[in-house]
């Protein structure tokens, strides 16, 4: 059956740095997209970045641009996303899903064209 799994989520002070990782499996991996969405409490889910299927084309909002980086390895299906410069303010339940996109450098973070969602992994910055 289709799988994402997170992991890498913490506890981690203000200024630090985490790695989250994105497991698939069940589906044909580079056939899709991969973005990353987070919910903080008492807000809406919302898009973080998102690669391409091919990895050549990547996204970012505004408020992450400079400080997280999304990657992927087709070969291990997998997705990472290295987020630095950790501010109060990015902590949420970090989720990844999958679209399957229509041509290879295709990028979305909107949540109506995902077809696939991890369980998410908690990413708490405090002191």
């Amino acid at each position: 059956q289709v799988q994402l799994v997170e992991s890498g989520g913490g506890l981690v002070q203000p200024g630090g740095s985490l790695r989250l990782s994105c497991a698939a499996s069940g589906f044909t991996f580079d056939y899709f997209a991969i973005g990353w969405f987070r919910q903080a409490p008492g807000k809406e889910r919302g898009g973080v970045s998102c690669i391409s299927r091919n990895g050549g084309s990547t996204y970012y909002v505004d408020h992450v641009k400079g400080r997280f980086t999304i990657s992927r390895d087709n070969a291990r299906n997998t997705v990472s996303l290295q987020m630095n410069s950790l501010k109060a303010e990015d902590t949420a339940v970090y989720y990844c899903a999958a679209l399957k996109a229509p041509y290879s450098d295709y990028v979305s973070l909107f949540t109506e064209e995902y077809d696939y969602w991890g369980q998410g992994t908690q990413v708490t910055v405090s002191s």
